[in-house]
């Protein structure tokens, strides 16, 4: 015994092996001593995106430059638990934890070499103060206790929140480029990174068998949904019945009808408008389910939402329409086509409109499916 307390002194103890948990042996070796499979976690860095889905999804963008900036790293990421099925398959997360008390409390215990906060709210500002780290980049409180930022790199980012104009109009870098530009690093066109969980896979392929999904034939998701916040960016019902019924005479494929809950009656209003054969995908799948759903389509037709960036991780086709947002802030990676509103106040972020024909209103199907039929020779060229 004396021999292996001696070996289990804390001077032999490797405390910042990424294996080291304390509570059980790692498993590849016996003491920490002397272990080949030793593996330091270097630069210790805390991403802190909390919300929304579709934002804390493109901002897994920043890792694969992390990880070329700071090789030898471990990455720690607090995010609200609603959006951690996005995130917990992450091979390039060492750690992930919820926004909540335990997950607070353990991110403030901690020290890190570089904190990166990406969110604007009032309890991330909070969060990034009370963290311990040597080097702070991204958005911060001021002194008064309003939005500011940690580093001069930051700035563009808040002058873009401050001023319409800059946003709307003379903005041309993405969303990306933006927080590759906040945490210092240079950006290559990296993408998104998401890993489908096993529940997902095997959701898919579950419901591939029970749709009676062909894989002989392309096929379309239409998803409605634009979340809760900016209802304008939602197309008509006749939008989508009217491009159904273009893709259903096509002939070359099957058409997906995607939407989340607030999309029940919507959709349900739309499988009983429409003549088209639209295959029902369900309106109260979990959000690993509709991930599923999303690797099962080859193009994925949507608005600036959720869907849509799941899709453009999952290097799908992609026809995505901006009215009320800007488009420059979504790179769709060459894969697909953005539809622009023309309109002159789009985009607007306005959460109502009192415009008639507003800017979805007045998109047309034919416009929509011309973009979809260029995603499917894109597949139909890349298959060859």
């Amino acid at each position: 015994m004396e021999k292996i307390l001696e070996k289990l002194k804390k001077e032999n103890i490797r405390f910042d092996c990424r294996h080291y948990s304390g509570y059980k042996p790692c498993g590849l070796s016996e003491f920490c001593l002397d272990c080949e499979k030793f593996e330091p976690m270097g630069t210790r860095i805390l991403v802190i995106k909390l919300a929304a889905l579709g934002d804390v999804l493109r901002t897994t963008a920043i890792l694969p430059g992390l990880k070329k900036q700071y090789p030898e790293s471990h990455i720690t990421w607090i995010t609200d638990p609603s959006t951690r099925p996005l995130l917990e398959n992450n091979p390039m997360i060492d750690v992930l934890y919820d926004f909540d008390a335990s997950g607070v409390l353990t991110v403030t215990r901690l020290s890190f070499d570089l904190a990166l906060n990406f969110e604007k709210e009032d309890r991330a500002l909070a969060l990034m103060d009370a963290v311990r780290a040597s080097t702070k980049r991204g958005f911060a409180a001021s002194e008064s206790g309003t939005l500011s930022i940690a580093n001069d790199a930051a700035l563009y980012a808040l002058q873009l929140g401050l001023h319409d104009p800059l946003k709307f109009q003379h903005n041309t870098k993405t969303y990306q480029q933006i927080i590759y530009e906040m945490a210092e690093i240079p950006y290559s066109g990296e993408e998104y990174i998401l890993a489908l969980s096993e529940r997902s896979v095997k959701f898919a392929r579950e419901t591939r068998e029970r749709l009676g999904i062909s894989h002989d034939r392309f096929t379309i998701g239409l998803n409605t949904g634009c979340g809760g916040v900016f209802e304008t960016k939602r197309w008509t019902s006749r939008g989508f019945c009217d491009l159904a019924r273009k893709l259903d005479s096509g002939g070359n494929c099957q058409i997906l009808l995607l939407g989340g809950r607030r999309e029940e009656n919507f959709n349900r209003s739309l499988l009983e408008a429409c003549d088209a054969s639209l295959i029902d995908t369900g309106c109260h799948n979990t959000l690993e389910e509709f991930c599923g759903i999303v690797s099962l389509c080859d193009v994925i037709v949507s608005s600036d939402s959720l869907a849509a960036h799941i899709a453009i991780a999952l290097e799908k086709q992609a026809v995505v329409f901006f009215g009320s947002t800007c488009h420059q802030e979504v790179d769709l990676y060459g894969r697909g086509e953005k539809i622009v509103s023309d309109f002159p106040c789009s985009p607007c972020y306005l959460k109502t409109c009192d415009r008639h024909p507003s800017c979805m209103e007045d998109l047309k199907a034919d416009r929509v499916y011309k973009a979809v039929q260029t995603c499917i020779r894109n597949l139909q060229s890349n298959r060859k």
